[in-house]
């Protein structure tokens, strides 16, 4: 890569690694393995290379920043890695220019920076020209030389025969992974940009996208099996099942309102019910028959009714018996 800053480049390949948790933070992650036509600490550096690069005030891009990896299980001596770092420089031809060569320590495979000063002390600036074909050819070349894993150069760099071969990048294989883990949990595009910012990713979006991970390494979403289109229709199909699907907590709070709702209702019924109750308990009688006080006075009524009737027939018959005499 190319930049602007010696500030910036500088300070991320010495400075220990920076952690939201402080006391997860890395330390002596960062080992000098070569300067050449430069020394010192942090601050020196950045002077120093600062000076050469006023030489030339026409270069606006005056930073060489080369990232070497080895292979996973694969790890060479420091001597070997000094020589990696000369045989480098002479390949892109900076060789004579200011370079420092930092092996960090915080991954699990080996891997090391190469800080470069594009402006010579003649105020010349080293060609980028080509420089992606040049650096993969370097890498093939050592892995020759060191007996190391043989891995394909970038597919336009490959002949027609070559590009048909299969290949594994452990990179974007993360990479995928990350964006199928962030369609899963996501109903939109703002809720996927987010998911995968949280897993170390920033994403352009254009015509395409692209994602660039923590190291700055920029990875089409086409080069994954992920174009814009498939993430859209994705999202697209995603937002429908959110949409029919009920999510745990509203299913929650949709069973409290109906477990409410039921006792509700549960209370309202045994209200009614105990109302009906009540109605029928406190409702006056209504008899076809007489009560038993009615019936006594009746039948006392009755009796001196047949008395009254007795003794007025007695009554008759004195009668007409003191008329016979």
């Amino acid at each position: 890569m190319i930049g602007k800053s010696f500030r910036g480049c500088i300070s991320y390949c010495l400075e220990d690694k920076k952690l939201l948790q402080p006391e997860l933070s890395m330390q002596k992650r960062a080992e000098v393995l070569y300067y050449n036509q430069c020394f010192g600490n942090i601050k020196e550096l950045i002077e120093q290379f600062t000076d050469v690069r006023n030489l030339n005030q026409k270069q606006s891009k005056p930073v060489l920043h080369i990232t070497l990896s080895m292979s996973p299980g694969e790890k060479l001596e420091k001597e070997i890695l000094i020589d990696v770092v000369e045989q480098c420089a002479k390949t892109m031809g900076f060789e004579r220019n200011q370079y420092l060569a930092i092996q960090h320590l915080d991954t699990a495979h080996q891997h090391l920076h190469i800080v470069v000063n594009r402006i010579g002390f003649d105020g010349r600036s080293v060609s980028d020209s080509n420089s992606y074909k040049k650096i993969a050819g370097f890498c093939r070349t050592m892995e020759h030389k060191y007996d190391l894993q043989q891995v394909l150069n970038p597919r336009r760099f490959l002949s027609k025969e070559q590009r048909q071969l299969p290949r594994l990048d452990s990179r974007k294989q993360v990479l995928k992974k990350a964006i199928e883990s962030s369609l899963s949990r996501s109903a939109n595009y703002a809720a996927f940009a987010d998911q995968m910012k949280s897993l170390g990713y920033a994403v352009e979006k254009g015509r395409g996208i692209a994602f660039i991970d923590e190291k700055k390494v920029r990875v089409k979403g086409s080069e994954v099996g992920y174009a814009l289109g498939v993430i859209e229709k994705k999202l697209a199909e995603q937002k429908q099942n959110f949409s029919t699907a009920i999510p745990r907590d509203n299913f929650m709070k949709l069973s409290q309102k109906l477990s409410v709702k039921n006792n509700f209702s549960l209370a309202t019924d045994l209200q009614i019910k105990n109302t009906e109750i009540l109605n029928v308990i406190l409702k006056p009688e209504t008899q076809t028959f007489s009560s038993p006080t009615l019936l006594k006075k009746k039948r006392k009524k009755s009796a001196l009714h047949n008395i009254y009737k007795r003794s007025e027939k007695q009554l008759c018959i004195a009668n007409i018996t003191a008329r016979i005499y």
